[in-house]
């Protein structure tokens, strides 16, 4: 940390390290930056590459690799006054702008310094959205084309930019996003009265029109440049209003039928304006409300779960003692038991402890044999989870028959079985979050 300290004095003066200290405090809050999912191999005369899963920031590659990204705004000033923002209009807190070149800079010595493997970018919206627009557009198409950067790249679009300046930043970004926030559009116009959907939609249409069009340049002229080839990312906030999971969920399945939506992601709130009376008083983010929606998220798009399957009119909220899928299992006991041996590989995903990996596994190691317990845990199936929801003719010592299943436990018994204390305790003390909305 010294060394970084002391390169970084070195190559940037006093003035512009301050001037980046309150920018990437001021990005924090938007967790929309992910894997890229491409591919920019070496080439001559460019700088660096960008390998398939480089790109998340301060996370871990599937070979292990810690990977970073440069998380940074070109300025917090905003003219929006949106109630959860950190970085709303009324606020009183450290302002600071980059110029493009300065970003420029920044960027291409931390990558040369291998600090970083990428960049994602945002701003504030100032005097109007395209004269931001314009000004990110300018520093993505400069790193490539001035300064031949290669690595990756995640822009935050501008709600209300042209379709001109959507179109040309494309050409040079990986990925683009642009933040929902708030489900529901009239709780949006509660918190942010300055904004609305349409101008959060219309740029993902763009985007999406663009890369379209690509593939199809792309299959008539091989050589044709990309647009945006690792696809869009947005954010909802999670606990700033009244929604339910079920209408935060509805909203991430019909961004999921778009063919260019890659993630939804889900900001727990953070209380960084609890002086304003129309937000909640929550004394810590709803952090395992957060990591439900992200299990129900996986569900939808790996699990081939519908959303009205996880949520319903009777159960709007998830669950907060057991994962999503575990909840669903407890509700449907007359799905089970699951023969492993014959089931189809539809059903044998909707056992809670057999993941993906460990249903394919089953699918294609029975046609060899039958599969047993033994297999099963070989495979890494959670057998504390499965064996109340499985059979497969024969069971180990660890797991004498009989064996008392889903039906004959009944789920309000076997439910405490398989909620640890630990997971009780931390699901309690989020229910007891103050979570009253004022009037106004």
């Amino acid at each position: 940390m010294k060394k970084f300290s002391y390169l970084c004095k070195n190559m940037l003066t006093d003035k512009t390290l301050e001037k980046l200290r309150i920018l990437a405090e001021s990005a924090k809050y938007d967790v929309s930056c992910s894997s890229s999912g491409t591919v920019r191999s070496g080439r001559k005369g460019m700088v660096g590459n960008t390998v398939g899963g480089v790109g998340i920031c301060h996370s871990f590659a599937d070979d292990g690799r810690c990977i970073s990204l440069l998380k940074v705004m070109l300025t917090n000033y905003c003219k929006y006054d949106c109630a959860y923002c950190i970085n709303r209009r009324s606020n009183d807190i450290p302002r600071a702008t980059l110029s493009v070149s300065e970003l420029e800079e920044i960027t291409m010595e931390f990558y040369r310094r291998n600090y970083i493997e990428g960049l994602f970018l945002s701003s504030g919206v100032v005097r109007n959205p395209d004269y931001t627009m314009e000004r990110l557009t300018a520093i993505v198409r400069d790193l490539r084309t001035v300064h031949r950067f290669n690595g990756y790249i995640h822009l935050k679009s501008i709600p209300g930019a042209s379709r001109e300046l959507l179109a040309e930043a494309g050409r040079y970004a990986d990925r683009m996003s642009v933040n929902i926030e708030i489900p529901r559009e009239e709780s949006l116009k509660l918190l942010a009265p300055e904004k609305d959907h349409q101008s959060v939609f219309q740029p993902m249409q763009l985007i999406q029109q663009g890369v379209l069009e690509n593939k199809e340049d792309r299959k008539k002229f091989r050589h044709a440049p990309r647009f945006v080839p690792a696809g869009q990312s947005t954010q909802m906030i999670v606990g700033a209003t009244k929604e339910t999971d079920r209408d935060i969920l509805f909203m991430s399945s019909s961004l999921y039928g778009q063919p260019t939506m890659r993630r939804v992601y889900y900001s727990g709130y953070v209380s960084v304006n609890t002086y304003d009376p129309r937000l909640p008083v929550l004394k810590q983010p709803p952090l395992v409300r957060e990591n439900r929606l992200y299990q129900a998220d996986w569900l939808m798009r790996f699990y081939q779960f519908k959303v009205d399957e996880i949520v319903d009119d009777a159960h709007a909220n998830l669950d907060l003692d057991v994962d999503p899928k575990l909840g669903w299992a407890l509700r449907h006991p007359e799905f089970f038991p699951v023969d492993i041996n014959t089931a189809a590989y539809e059903h044998i995903l909707r056992v809670p402890g057999i993941g993906v990996k460990s249903a394919n596994l089953i699918v294609n190691s029975r046609r060899f044999g039958r599969v047993t317990s033994f297999h099963l845990k070989k495979m890494g199936v959670v057998m504390k989870k499965a064996k109340y929801f499985i059979t497969c003719g024969e069971l180990t010592d660890a797991y004498s028959q009989p064996i008392v299943g889903v039906n004959e436990l009944h789920p309000e018994r076997l439910r405490p079985l398989l909620v640890s204390k630990a997971q009780q305790k931390r699901a309690a003390a989020e229910q007891q979050l103050s979570l009253e909305f004022e009037d106004g």
